[in-house]
């Protein structure tokens, strides 16, 4: 076990896990399960909304959908395709369940995130509004010590976390799809995202409004037709998910299969890198947004939870258990012995679950949905990263810096080891947590009162 290994383990097994779905369920009870009872609400105050056309804005900062579209590009990103495989390979189809408890009380966790965020946010130099947790701990709770932890650790995991993800999958998927070279990928990956992360958040919000609708109804298309066709094998996926969370002995007839503790960690770390919920991190998207109402806001935090994770990752791991590509003794023998390829988890095992009913245009479909999600998801993590540091130094003078270091991680990710860019995801990603997890349990009764009103 390596160094990152054993502290994202410390970090996450058992502390990290129980703060996220503690939080979720101390915000769902405050709430009444608002997620449920109030689906009519919340649904009506996004999905209404957009279908009813009431979206136009007035120039002072993205539209409600540009923001979370922005936030669903960092989200639904590889995390939804490769991050899903990875976590049923190490933790089992039972970090499936997981995944799903996760993601369910997280829609409350995302509801008082992004009502913080509107709560708390400023204009900036442009006229155009920026906020996030950095200034919801810092004016709201009135700690500058756990706003400039936040800031640090979101800087490090832009760079060293959502970054390397992103570009190491979209080059493993476009060698495995054609036999690209993967560092000549990495350039051109870097090459793109500069050219759009230049025009800042505006040209963000622009780009992803309209490619995440696309990419999104390309991958649950292609998803759908491959459950359609695999439909008689759904009941005993389903089976393997509850039982693998909760007994994972009877998942392997008696025999010994990946444990409860695996599972969990797992599920809810991957679940949490999808919808990134509790972060911080999309709340700074949202705080760009051009709405009076901060629980508005907050609404689309939870239809973008339940969209990520409860829709995309659901289609992504039923594709998998329902094709037969993945083996649960085969990944635990590879475990165990050490023995673990690329080509046995993330990206590649989601392309050969595809290939089952779509043959190699399967291969060639999910390396186009890789891309694109991959490639929104870096602009989206690249404006975080800007946040973070603009609130670490008070000035933009380090921008250009750190966009040529944001944009040299691209390629060097695009040959790394995909094992260590993981390791260094969830360690990141669980260092920006901790603060803002407490910023928002102590906030929470301001959400909630907005959301009375």
């Amino acid at each position: 076990m390596t160094v990152l290994e054993r502290l994202g383990g410390w970090l996450w097994n058992p502390w990290l896990l129980g703060l996220f779905l503690l939080s979720g369920l101390y915000f769902s009870i405050k709430s009444g399960f608002f997620q449920i009872f109030g689906v009519k609400k919340w649904l009506g105050g996004t999905v209404g909304q957009l279908l009813g056309g009431k979206q136009k804005g007035t120039g002072r900062g993205l539209t409600r959908f540009q923001a979370m579209s922005t936030a669903l590009a960092s989200t639904i990103g590889t995390g939804s395709i490769a991050g899903v495989a990875t976590a049923i390979f190490f933790g089992g189809p039972g970090a499936v369940f997981w995944m799903w408890v996760s993601a369910f009380l997280g829609m409350m966790t995302s509801f008082v995130e992004k009502t913080l965020a509107v709560r708390w946010r400023e204009r900036g130099r442009d006229g155009l509004w920026q906020g996030g947790p950095m200034c919801y701990i810092a004016r709201g709770l009135g700690s500058p010590f756990l706003a400039a932890w936040f800031s640090l650790s979101c800087v490090a995991a832009s760079l060293a976390g959502g970054n390397l993800v992103q570009s190491n999958s979209i080059a493993a998927s476009l060698e495995a799809a054609f036999g690209w070279d993967r560092l000549a990928v990495g350039i051109v990956t870097a090459l793109l995202t500069g050219a759009v992360i230049l025009g800042g958040i505006g040209r963000i919000g622009k780009v992803s409004e309209k490619l995440v609708p696309c990419m999104a109804l390309l991958f649950l298309g292609g998803g759908g037709l491959v459950l359609f066709c695999h439909r008689e094998a759904l009941p005993g996926a389903l089976a393997r998910v509850v039982t693998g969370a909760l007994c994972p002995q009877a998942a392997l007839g008696g025999g010994a299969g990946y444990s409860v503790a695996a599972a969990l960690r797992y599920g809810v770390a991957r679940g949490v890198f999808t919808n990134e919920a509790g972060m911080g991190t999309s709340a700074m998207a949202h705080a760009a947004s051009d709405v009076e109402n901060p629980a508005e806001e907050g609404l689309w935090g939870m239809f973008e939870v339940f969209f990520a994770t409860l829709v995309v990752c659901t289609v992504t791991a039923l594709v998998i258990l329902t094709s037969g590509v993945y083996q649960e003794e085969a990944a635990l023998a590879a475990l165990r012995a050490g023995t673990v390829t690329d080509s046995m988890l993330g990206a590649p095992l989601s392309a050969a679950a595809f290939a089952t009913v779509l043959g190699p245009f399967g291969e060639i479909l999910l390396a186009v949905c890789l891309l694109l999600f991959a490639f929104t998801s870096l602009l989206g993590c690249s404006y975080y990263g800007e946040r973070g540091l603009f609130a670490l130094t008070g000035t933009d003078r380090w921008r250009g810096a750190y966009r040529a270091v944001f944009l040299c991680a691209i390629v060097w990710s695009s040959t790394a080891d995909v094992a260590v860019v993981w390791q260094l995801t969830d360690l990141f990603n669980g260092l920006m947590a901790l603060p803002n997890l407490c910023a928002l349990l102590l906030l929470s009764p301001q959400a909630f009162a907005l959301l009375k009103q």
